[in-house]
């Protein structure tokens, strides 16, 4: 069976990324056999320069390519590091330092509801600053790996990778499918489970 449209797709690669000074090509992130890469083709899960580069491949296929920055997560952009008010982060006046500390990425949602990741980058008595850029930005990305099986994707698989039957604020199967809202805090969705 060949990789196409709503296909299960399970695969082990590994990701490289450019060394510094045009360097020795550096190990960003692997999927092995035992804990391989899964996901369903064409629904918008991976980057489209990935799928493009694997449509029409089967069980067995290696492959090798690679994704320019542009094509993947675009540019680093200094405007992406902003300061956030502390009071955000806090729950009862105080900051859990168990989440929100230096190097951490914390989940966040935008005004118009978006999820984004971003990196706290420092924290002081006034603000949080982030950067809102995807780790990878600016990155031209090496891709190297295996198919290791194609499938018809079964209704289970689709629920699992859209998020049907997951509370979208903690990812339990809790039943409760609505949406944060502006009101919650950054860290609880204020669902069934929490």
């Amino acid at each position: 069976m060949k990789i196409s449209k709503n296909k299960f797709v399970s695969t082990e690669y590994e990701l490289f990324v450019d060394g510094e000074n045009g360097g020795e090509l550096e190990l960003m992130e692997r999927a092995t056999k035992e804990q391989p890469m899964r996901f369903v083709f064409g629904i918008g899960m991976m980057l489209q320069k990935f799928e493009d580069n694997l449509i029409g491949l089967e069980a067995g296929s290696k492959y090798e390519f690679t994704i320019e920055a542009d094509d993947a997560y675009g540019d680093y952009l200094e405007e992406n590091i902003i300061d956030l008010d502390r009071s955000i982060f806090e729950i009862n006046g105080k900051l859990d330092d168990e989440v929100i500390f230096a190097g951490n990425i914390v989940p966040l949602v935008d005004s118009e509801g978006n999820r984004l990741n971003a990196q706290i980058l420092d924290v002081n008595s006034s603000y949080v600053k982030v950067d809102l850029n995807h780790p990878l930005a600016g990155e031209t990305l090496h891709f190297k790996g295996k198919i290791l099986e194609v499938r018809d994707s079964t209704e289970q698989d689709l629920n699992e990778f859209l998020g049907y039957g997951k509370c979208s604020g903690c990812g339990n199967d809790c039943g409760d499918n609505h949406e944060c809202d502006s009101e919650h805090d950054s860290h609880h969705c204020g669902c069934k489970c929490n």
